[in-house]
């Protein structure tokens, strides 16, 4: 494919007299991942989310290089088919895995819903994905039919990555895939998620504040500060030839720590 994957171009988004994001243009090319970084408030959650069909942005271009090669016009798809297409060929792991899984179900549940909503209707076949990949993302196929918050946090976050990964989606948003958690269980979170991305030859954007988490799983990295995009390149450049003073001072207080 000579196109881009996914292509955003003037997003702007304001809330009141705020600019969350100003003027953003970028290209997604299939296989690669995007690292969104900056401090809280830059922007890049906004974004993530503008692009990912959660908020509507002010104004934008969005298009997508769907199956069999279809281009499609995020920007004016129809509530219905923006829907199925994050059901399907999208996936969004959220911050916080209770935003992303159904609590009152079991985890088996939870991922067997999202096969169900791709019209999978048999139980033993359905049980039997949720199996594998609850075995994909380490967890003991035991605790099937366990409510996620008997789960550990990092445990609920390699859920969440079953869930919206079972479906093999060709395009993951990630929104801080590893905030919160203790570091040996972002390590090993990590290690996970750079297997799938690889093994499952997905595109990925990925947001963060963790400046390692950018490097060990981004191919291109953005920097944001005040809504605005100051540094765009290839992960080793931008991390180790900054250009930006900003993203000096990213990498120089990460450097210290």
């Amino acid at each position: 494919m000579n196109q881009p994957l996914f292509s955003v171009t003037n997003l702007s988004k304001k809330f009141g007299k705020t600019i969350a994001c100003d003027d953003i243009s970028f290209d997604l090319w299939p296989g690669e991942i995007l690292g969104i970084v900056g401090e809280s408030g830059s922007g890049k959650t906004t974004l993530l989310r503008s692009i990912a069909g959660l908020i509507k942005p002010d104004q934008a271009t969005i298009s997508y290089q769907g199956k069999n090669n279809k281009l499609l016009n995020i920007d004016q798809m129809d509530e219905p088919k923006l829907r199925h297409l994050q059901r399907t060929e999208w996936a969004f792991v959220h911050q916080h895995p209770r935003d992303g899984l159904r609590m009152n179900v079991s985890a088996g549940a939870n991922i067997g819903e999202r096969l169900m909503a791709n019209g999978w209707r048999h139980y033993d076949d359905i049980r039997k994905e949720a199996i594998k990949w609850l075995e994909a993302v380490e967890i003991d196929a035991k605790r099937i039919d366990d409510l996620p918050r008997t789960f550990s946090g990092g445990m609920q976050q390699r859920l969440q990555i079953a869930r919206n990964l079972v479906t093999n989606p060709r395009l993951i948003f990630m929104d801080e895939p590893t905030g919160g958690l203790d570091v040996s269980v972002q390590a090993r979170l990590l290690d996970l998620l750079r297997g799938l991305v690889r093994d499952l030859g997905l595109s990925a954007i990925i947001v963060t504040h963790d400046l390692a988490v950018a490097r060990l799983l981004s191919n291109r990295l953005m920097v944001m500060k005040d809504g605005q995009v100051i540094e765009h390149g290839l992960t080793d450049q931008v991390l180790e030839d900054p250009q930006a003073a900003y993203s000096q001072l990213l990498v120089s207080s990460i450097l210290q720590v």
